[in-house]
């Protein structure tokens, strides 16, 4: 079987790479970045190439399965550039597929894509996906799911498969998700059990979490198997701002939605947050998932709980960790923080 993973060095990609190199039935990968890595990996082949504007039919001639992972969170002050990325360029992806003759694409939706929906228990894949319209984040990922029903009409041959996993966390990945989230005023040694002083305690906040190498599993059963349509992915359990407390030993605040949101739009048009309220508001609507399909359909099941997943994240903070890709470059200090806040909070791909 031969693989191309176009978005190959961030947070999923690298896992993905990592699950299908130890698949004996995965022959060969081609792993696609914008900006090539340095790291290797067994019977992978790079190819640097921008989803935006790239001949991506050349480069997906004779696989057996595309995996479309590429997404561009920054600039978030430029929705245009994000939406030509995301958007256009998951059509362009879809396309090439399509021209390519590929048997099967899978494609990374996201807990993000779906509508609003209840805290207290989980619903299926039933759920609509028509995103939250203040989180531009949402808008994409609801509207790629539109691209793709339209998409799946018009080739019925080609197997597609959506997956939604819930936030994704692993201790090389801290570093790119706090430049991405936290920006480069936050220190790392305040990410230390009993240094941060309070958790908010937000009505209505409980997530679900993902440890990549679970996620990495769940692409590599959807590549192998002969599998259809979409699937939730998420660990155990639900998250909660005291569960948060716990493990940063801290005590929690109640602070309204209101002053959260109020907060972090300020921290956004002060240019000291890369992420805008949006975020934080999708965090406060999108539905709890259940797993089911996963683990039935393609005999799924996370192995490591949402705690651990969000423990690897704090460690990694705490350590500054990365690994040899460019999203995934680990902290750089200072120096790598004045770049940060030189090159516009927010404002950069």
């Amino acid at each position: 079987m031969r693989v191309v993973v176009v978005g190959a060095t961030g947070n999923v990609g690298t896992s993905v790479v990592r699950a299908l190199a130890a698949d004996d039935g995965v022959t060969s990968i081609v792993g696609v970045a914008r900006r090539l890595p340095g790291w290797r990996i067994d019977r992978t082949d790079w190819r640097q190439a921008d989803v935006a504007s790239a001949d991506l039919t050349r480069i997906f001639d004779g696989a057996d399965v595309v995996v479309h992972l590429a997404w561009l969170f920054q600039p978030t002050r430029d929705p245009a550039t994000t939406w030509r990325a995301n958007v256009l360029g998951s059509m362009r992806v879809f396309r090439a597929a399509a021209e390519a003759g590929v048997p099967a694409l899978v494609h990374a939706s996201s807990v993000g894509a779906y509508s609003p929906g209840p805290k207290d228990r989980p619903v299926d894949e039933s759920w609509p996906t028509h995103g939250w319209p203040g989180s531009v984040y949402a808008r994409e990922k609801a509207y790629v799911e539109r691209v793709l029903d339209v998409f799946e009409h018009d080739h019925p041959m080609i197997r597609v498969v959506r997956m939604r996993p819930a936030f994704i966390f692993q201790r090389a990945a801290a570093t790119e998700q706090r430049r991405l989230f936290g920006g480069p005023l936050v220190p790392r040694r305040l990410i230390k059990a009993g240094r941060i002083p309070f958790v908010p305690d937000i009505p209505g906040l409980r997530l679900q979490a993902l440890h990549a190498q679970d996620a990495a599993e769940a692409y590599r059963l959807a590549i192998t198997k002969p599998a259809r349509g979409a699937f939730n992915l998420a660990a155990e359990p639900v998250l909660d701002p005291h569960d948060l407390a716990r493990l940063l030993d801290a005590r929690t605040v109640p602070v309204s939605r209101g002053l959260a949101r109020a907060a972090m739009s300020a921290g956004w048009h002060l240019r000291l947050l890369p992420a805008s309220s949006g975020m934080l508001e999708l965090a406060l609507r999108v539905p709890v998932m259940k797993v089911d399909r996963a683990r039935e359909v393609l005999g799924w099941t996370a192995r490591r709980s949402s705690w651990e997943a969000l423990g690897e994240l704090f460690d990694g903070l705490r350590e500054g960790a990365g690994m040899d890709t460019p999203p995934l470059a680990p902290d750089r200090g200072v120096v790598g923080r004045i770049r940060e806040l030189a090159s516009g909070v927010g404002g950069h791909p």
